[in-house]
């Protein structure tokens, strides 16, 4: 197949899938850094020529990364549906974006597609999408999963409660998990980052908020974001575990800097479900994701990053997850430079997320050193909420102590839902209207052995 397209008498040619996809994608820092993007806009819009005409059969038959010698390229060769693929089977990349946008791709349609999208080919549309493009065809796709609440539902908007602390002090995440929940987050996962990834930290702040959760009856599930190895082995001790955590990669070398592969994770998964914990539904897993991570590990084999992290999703609907974000902004201006490639990438994933069948929210955030700001962080925000982002996060202040990055904040939350008309999930806001979150204190949050506040 010619890979090749002329612009005023200069003919730029593609070698293959990996270059066309690299070539297509909207400049962003870490493409530059790696050396893999297009060299100007002319060259970028001739790949685009190319990449509307290819075939997505074609992608059936070249992988960006060789079958043999990656488990995630393996994963998705071995996973993908035919028979859901038949629908779209016959288009090109540029037919396939009208497709998504006409009226008769209902969510329903577009559920069941899912199965036969390789991540390659969300990835290669999206790059032919304009931002009102990936918002509208995203909006029609609801993802929902259940385990103690149920989240994704349309007309809802969930967050995550992230009470993180310096030290892993039990009172001072206490504290920041009595200021969310009493502003109506919580909803998606209590979920801690921890200060230290060991066994007996990371027990201690599980047990601390399943003695909360009990004591007041809050319908949520919770999570130490630690790694998946600490979170088995505190299952193993008896902690009372909801929901893994992991982050994830769209290589197998990416992974293997994480620390994991697919057989780990396969491990986790059954251990959680095992525990039979939830009341509403049994999805147990927690991933998180983010352009760049693969380049910054040095695992990107040559790939643009937006390819490589939809096919981190590939990882991630393995194992029907709970929740899965994007954490866009958080590696740094090296990978996404400034606000306009922040917002840019947020839509792309939350996008080929749900095309992919992903409950996907997204932790809309920035380091200091990039070229962002809060005005950055409350457009993609708002463009998420109208784009039917399944849940954000909550974080004191939107300033997190402990990661040293900008997110948003729980006012955050309750402004999209005032401004969208969206509402809590269906357990959590039955939870909220009884008024308990009315008895809450921060020493009635500590168990027994705690150090109560003075």
């Amino acid at each position: 197949m010619r890979m090749a397209h002329s612009i005023r008498g200069v003919t730029y040619s593609f070698a293959d899938l990996k270059e066309l996809l690299a070539k297509a994608s909207p400049l962003r820092s870490g493409d530059q850094l790696a050396g893999i993007c297009a060299a100007s806009a002319e060259e970028r819009v001739a790949a685009r020529f190319v990449l509307a005409d290819l075939p997505l059969r074609h992608f059936l038959d070249e992988l960006v990364i060789p079958y043999e010698s990656d488990e995630v390229s393996r994963l998705i060769v071995d996973a993908h549906d035919l028979a859901a693929f038949a629908p779209v089977a016959s288009l090109t990349v540029g037919e396939f974006r009208n497709w998504l946008l006409d009226e008769h791709a209902t969510g329903a349609v577009l559920a069941a597609l899912a199965p036969g999208l390789t991540p390659e080919i969300a990835a290669a549309v999206s790059k032919l999408m304009p931002a009102q493009d990936l918002i509208a065809v995203a909006r029609k796709i609801r993802v929902v999963t259940r385990f103690r609440t149920t989240v994704g539902l349309s007309g809802r908007l969930s967050t995550r409660l992230q009470p993180n602390h310096p030290t892993d002090d039990p009172v001072g995440i206490a504290a920041s998990i009595v200021d969310g929940l009493s502003l109506g987050s919580g909803d998606a996962v209590i979920g801690i980052n921890p200060a230290s990834d060991n066994v007996a930290s990371v027990c201690t702040l599980l047990r601390l908020v399943d003695y909360a959760r009990e004591k007041f009856a809050i319908p949520a599930q919770s999570c130490v974001l630690a790694h998946v190895t600490t979170q088995m082995e505190a299952l193993r001790q008896g902690a009372p575990i909801d929901l893994v955590f992991q982050s994830i990669g769209g290589t197998e070398a990416t992974n293997k800097s994480f620390g994991i592969n697919l057989a780990l994770l396969d491990e986790a998964h059954q251990a959680a479900r095992e525990l039979h914990r939830g009341t509403a539904g049994d999805n147990v897993m927690y991933f998180e994701t983010g352009q760049g991570s693969a380049l910054s590990a040095g695992a990107h084999c040559g790939c643009d990053q937006q390819t490589l992290e939809a096919r981190a999703y590939a990882v991630a609907r393995r194992y029907r997850p709970m929740l899965v974000n994007t954490v866009v902004g958080f590696i740094g201006p090296e990978y996404l430079y400034d606000g306009k490639q922040i917002i840019r990438a947020g839509l792309e994933d939350h996008f080929c997320g749900k095309l992919l069948g992903l409950p996907m929210g997204c932790d809309v955030c920035y380091t200091n050193h990039a070229e962002a700001d809060q005005d950055d962080m409350d457009t993609l925000l708002t463009l998420l909420g109208v784009a039917g982002v399944n849940y954000i996060m909550g974080v004191p202040g939107a300033d997190d102590v402990m990661l040293n990055y900008q997110s948003t904040s729980f006012h955050d939350a309750l402004y999209l839902r005032s401004a969208l008309g969206l509402r809590p999930a269906p357990e959590f806001e039955a939870w909220l209207e009884r008024g308990e979150f009315r008895r809450l204190t921060v020493n009635g949050l500590l168990p027994a052995g705690v150090n109560p506040v003075p």
